[in-house]
């Protein structure tokens, strides 16, 4: 491992930062407390909408910058938007508008509500805050399609791809798509990505991604990954993801704490003293 002086630490939240419980360990909390303590700027950058996020981080107990619905909104460490960008809300209808497959099921994340087509037992178990609740809707009855993104989710990794490939077919100009795992397909605004708005935030701050170490396991962190000093996949990570960036280190994964035990073993780089 070469030495950087790494000033910034950035963490994705889901298959990184959390385990398969969707919380941050207790060891965790104390690792990232101890960074704190040693001025180390601490950025989250999630595909999740950030009152769901804020809730989840919270539990660290310390301020945090937050990046969330793949960048489309930046949070301060004081719970301030210094950023946002929505979709165009004729973009969103042209999308829902299509033909979609009945089976997979389709979110849009509002400010204040995410509307799905139909309840997913396994989609609800990752919005754990009732402070940012679902609605069951049937699209095309809306009034108003304004989003923060759109997000749409099935087993079947082949019938995102052909919905993904279908969408982009007529709407390359709007949308930047990932898929933050490979049964989770997520339209943004052509302009958002992590590493963009993260970018804003190492701008503000007086700090580059070179001074920064960035965890991912998701194609939604690949440019973050590949733009920082230091950029580490989770052992978790798809191995379509790890063939992408031959070139970074694979750690162990995010239900063995994988993120803060590396920080916590990474001593001689960091010069920190974690416990």
């Amino acid at each position: 491992m070469s030495k950087k002086k790494i000033k910034v630490v950035i963490s994705d939240l889901d298959g990184t930062l959390l385990n398969s419980d969707h919380t941050i360990s207790a060891y965790t909390k104390s690792v990232f407390q101890e960074l704190h303590k040693q001025n180390y700027l601490i950025i989250v950058a999630t595909g999740r909408h950030h009152m769901d996020a804020m809730a989840i981080i919270s539990s660290l107990e310390l301020p945090v910058y937050l990046v969330t619905s793949n960048g489309a909104r930046i949070h301060s460490p004081q719970k301030e938007l210094l950023y946002s960008y929505n979709l165009k809300s004729d973009a969103v209808k042209s999308i829902l508008s299509l033909d979609i497959d009945p089976e997979i099921t389709t979110v849009i994340f509002k400010e204040t509500v995410w509307q799905t087509s139909k309840t997913n037992k396994k989609l609800n178990a990752f919005q754990k805050d009732l402070a940012y609740p679902p609605e069951v809707v049937v699209f095309s009855e809306l009034e108003d399609y304004s989003a923060i993104k759109i997000f749409f989710t099935h087993e079947d990794h082949q019938k995102l791809v052909k919905l993904k490939n279908q969408i982009l077919e007529n709407h390359s100009d709007d949308f930047h798509h990932a898929f933050s795992l490979p049964i989770c397909l997520e339209f943004m605004d052509k302009s958002v990505d992590k590493s963009v708005a993260i970018a804003k935030i190492l701008e503000k701050e007086g700090y580059s991604f070179e001074e920064a170490i960035s965890f991912g396991d998701g194609f939604n962190d690949e440019r973050m990954l590949d733009a920082a000093g230091i950029g580490l996949i989770m052992g978790n990570a798809p191995e379509n993801l790890k063939n992408k960036l031959p070139h970074l280190e694979v750690i162990s994964n995010n239900n063995e704490d994988g993120v803060a035990r590396y920080l916590s073993e990474a001593l001689e780089v960091f010069s920190i003293s974690v416990k």
